[in-house]
């Protein structure tokens, strides 16, 4: 098999969660473009759409769905179209996540959005429920057909702050604290990279593979004394550019990662080497 052809995903169904967020449609439009034919997948269902019909029009093979991670038969029904449309799911790409949000209320009790002393239990809650017990829902639902073909490619998408505990000192503005990230980013993030080893090993004998996408932060109209912050922390000095991780997931997905499972490939331009 040639390099090009362990790239190529024609004939290959990918359902992407989170799919018309900041990365999911990136990594939708690539996925697409490496020939495979591609679910978007998203609680707005308008905006996975709208991603769906931006591949169709460019004649790539695509469909939306909108999907609800926390509920069981969402994503039931889901797997049940992609299969009735494309007839197989080989690949799953688990891209969405809560956002952090912080508590409209600190500053009036007098604290910095986002601190732990203080941090709602609700939203607590809510993470866990989207972050965990949604990528849980979902690749419960996916795995099932991959069993039946007896091969399929799972990448769940991490965070370096599932790594390391975050540098609260970045979310500093002229010597005043703006914000913290919340406690659940790194809690569950964390928890990713759990479940990605205990399904990989799960998984032995099969050829379903499991592994993780670790990226770094990805530049999004940033405030300039955030970004300059966090550049600082990364060995290559800036944040990353909106395509940069995909030729990663297109590794993951596809069979040039082959002799890989319970892995992760990290993309941060260097934030967690020191």
């Amino acid at each position: 098999m040639t390099i090009q052809e362990k790239f190529d995903l024609t004939g290959k169904t990918a359902i992407v969660t989170g799919g018309s967020g900041l990365l999911g449609a990136e990594f939708s439009r690539t996925l697409a473009e490496a020939g495979a034919n591609v679910v978007v997948a998203d609680i707005d269902e308008v905006a996975a759409q709208k991603i769906a019909q931006g591949l169709a029009d460019a004649d790539y093979q695509s469909a939306s769905f909108g999907l609800d991670v926390t509920r069981k038969e969402s994503a039931e029904e889901m797997v049940s179209e992609t299969l009735k449309k494309f007839g197989s799911l080989d690949i799953l790409v688990n891209s969405a996540a809560l956002d952090p949000k912080f508590d409209a209320s600190a500053a009036e009790k007098g604290i910095a959005p986002g601190a732990f002393e203080d941090y709602p239990l609700d939203q607590w809650n809510d993470a866990l429920n989207v972050n965990l017990t949604g990528m849980f829902l979902v690749t419960q639902a996916c795995v099932k057909p991959m069993v039946e073909q007896g091969k399929g490619s799972i990448i769940n998408i991490c965070s370096t702050y599932g790594l390391n505990g975050p540098d609260q000192r970045i979310y500093l503005k002229d010597g005043k604290r703006v914000a913290f990230k919340p406690v659940y980013y790194t809690t569950t993030k964390a928890g990713v990279m759990g479940f990605t080893k205990y399904l990989a090993a799960y998984y032995a004998e099969t050829d379903i593979r499991v592994n993780t996408l670790t990226p770094g932060g990805v530049y999004n109209d940033h405030d300039e004394t955030f970004t300059k912050n966090y550049a600082a922390k990364t060995i290559m000095g800036r944040m990353a550019k909106l395509d940069e991780m995909n030729g990663a997931l297109l590794y993951l997905a596809s069979a040039a990662s082959s002799y890989m499972t319970g892995s992760n490939v990290v993309v941060d331009g260097g934030w967690t080497a020191w």
